[in-house]
């Protein structure tokens, strides 16, 4: 249960906190003076999305924490274990809510995420505001409702899982029959595709060499041009050496000190004899072949029309080539392919199929079980005379299995009995979401449940039945409600309170419990605003008093 809520900073709040008991608490108020921040605080530490416009102005970030107590078969102590977290008896959640629209989220002092605190806020918390009523009117709404009355959606999970594999192999299998009709069209593009690259004979990498020894060839005259006049000088160069080297041998042989130059000049003068030679066999090398320069022209020319064809380099068309050769395996083994799959198809529908009847099935049970639930509660809520059933028809098969569902209602004998949507008043809308959250909440494993001013539309006998119904919930489960009603607040074991007042030229909401006399001057303040008198006193009173019979 919800034992504990701090709020700093938000809306209009500076701080407060406030403490709670098992059993039934109000919070009453004038409409403006913040109760609907309460709810919002709450739906923040649900992992609901947030605004910064929500933090008090001028100052970084607002806080709300919560402190519950946790039953020893909770399923919060799993999905805590499950994400890591320490928990023992009692669970804190925390969301710091930055200015700047950043939050933060913590669960017993760990840092974790949106996500993991929506899942355990299913467990701790169960909100009914009148923005359920809209949910009443949608019969999608009626289909989880039935569905969590029953403890179906694990059945659910499982048909729309196998929903989900059906309908990915029937997309397979309209793609596959798709491909099936182009098959030999595709075929022989293919095959000509793989034919023109494979007759190519491409080797990777022979691009690069093939345009080296185009531009030799191009070449080939003026590089004999300018190796031959290179040989020609060098040769002038070396026989002039030569004749040098012959002088300083012979000065080496009539002086000692001349030998170290003698052998110098020998060293250069054989190296340039060397060169002389290898520029020689160079100029007799250069190709002078214009058959063969047309063979590598052309070549490249072939190289560059399957490139714009292919890919941007030989290694890119190859990849093609064999990227098409797999291709070409698979078509040739399309019909098998299409066989198998539509037998997957086949397999998977009788599959979704029993699943889809087997959870019709329990899911009539349970809409019969819960409507006589709803019945009952609508008859203890002052609409004795009303009769409610959910219709339930076939459709075909979808991720919520083969049924439509849909709420029907009739508030007086006589009158047909036609979809909620169209004869619902807001005061039967509101006592329907009241007796559906009773019925719900025998059956779910959440200690909190929170009414925000689910008395819309309700005055009078069927107020107090109402005040009545929740103090009867709050038997078995700590219920807090946010109310206008006198009728329904006299019933509260806790009286909190809510107002606003000018601090520091600064609108601020505070809230207190009231005791005693106190709890009776809000009462007929509700019932009579400023303008209080005795009867209204003793009215309220009685109402009070009604707590103890």
């Amino acid at each position: 249960m919800l034992s504990q809520l701090h709020i700093e900073n938000l809306a209009i709040i500076k701080e407060l906190t406030l403490e709670f008991n098992h059993g039934f608490s109000v919070l009453t108020g004038e409409t403006g003076a913040g109760k609907s921040i309460i709810l919002q605080a709450i739906h923040l530490l649900s992992g609901g999305k947030a605004s910064a416009k929500l933090v008090r102005s001028s100052t970084e970030q607002a806080v709300v924490e919560a402190l519950f107590e946790i039953s020893a078969k909770s399923p919060v102590r799993q999905i805590t274990r499950k994400n890591g977290i320490d928990c023992d008896d009692t669970l804190i959640v925390k969301r710091i809510l930055s200015a700047k629209g950043r939050s933060r989220f913590y669960v017993n002092g760990s840092m974790t995420t949106a996500k993991v605190v929506g899942s355990l806020s299913e467990y701790l918390l169960s909100v009914a505001s009148q923005h359920d009523h809209q949910q009443l009117l949608e019969p999608q709404s009626h289909l989880d409702f039935v569905d969590m009355s029953g403890n179906l959606l694990p059945q659910r999970q499982t048909v729309a899982a196998l929903h989900e594999k059906w309908s990915s192999a029937r997309q397979k299998l309209t793609d596959l029959q798709g491909n099936e009709r182009d098959k030999e069209q595709r075929k022989d593009f293919l095959q000509y595709q793989i034919d023109e690259i494979d007759q190519a004979s491409l080797i990777d990498g022979e691009e690069e060499s093939l345009l080296e020894e185009k531009n030799r060839l191009r070449s080939s005259t003026e590089l004999s041009r300018l190796a031959a006049d290179a040989h020609d000088r060098l040769y002038t160069i070396t026989d002039s050496l030569a004749k040098v080297r012959k002088g300083l041998e012979q000065a080496a042989g009539l002086d000692p000190q001349a030998l170290a130059i003698s052998e110098a000049v020998a060293e250069q003068s054989y190296l340039l004899e060397d060169q002389r030679a290898e520029i020689r066999h160079y100029m007799e090398a250069i190709p002078h072949n214009p058959a063969r320069l047309e063979d590598v022209t052309e070549r490249l020319d072939t190289i560059a029309h399957l490139k714009r064809k292919y890919g941007a380099t030989i290694a890119d068309i190859l990849q093609f080539l064999a990227e098409a050769g797999r291709e070409l395996g698979t078509l040739e083994s399309l019909d098998q392919e299409i066989d198998a799959t539509r037998a997957l198809v086949e397999n998977f529908h009788q599959e979704l199929s029993g699943a889809c009847h087997s959870l019709s099935s329990a899911r009539k049970l349970a809409a019969g079980k819960l409507a006589t639930a709803i019945s009952n509660e609508l008859h203890s809520l002052c609409l004795e005379n009303s009769r409610f059933e959910i219709a339930v028809t076939p459709r075909d098969p979808s991720r919520s299995g083969m049924d439509h569902l849909e709420f029907l209602f009739s508030a007086n004998p006589g009158e047909e009995i036609k979809p909620l949507r169209q004869v619902a008043s807001g005061g039967e809308l509101s006592r329907l979401l009241l007796g559906l959250k009773c019925v719900l909440a025998k059956n779910d494993q959440v200690e909190t449940v929170i009414f925000d001013e689910v008395d819309s539309g309700i005055s009078g006998k069927a107020a107090e039945s109402v005040g009545a119904k929740i103090r009867e919930l709050a038997g078995h489960h700590q219920v807090l409600c946010i109310t206008h009603l006198a009728q329904i607040a006299s019933l509260a074991d806790d009286h909190f309170q809510v107002s606003k007042a000018i601090e520091d030229d600064r609108t601020v909401t505070s809230i207190r419990a009231l005791h005693g006399p106190e709890i009776l001057e809000a009462l007929a303040a509700m019932l009579d605003g400023t303008s209080v008198t005795d009867s209204t006193m003793a009215y309220v009173q009685q109402l009070v008093e009604r707590k103890t019979k």
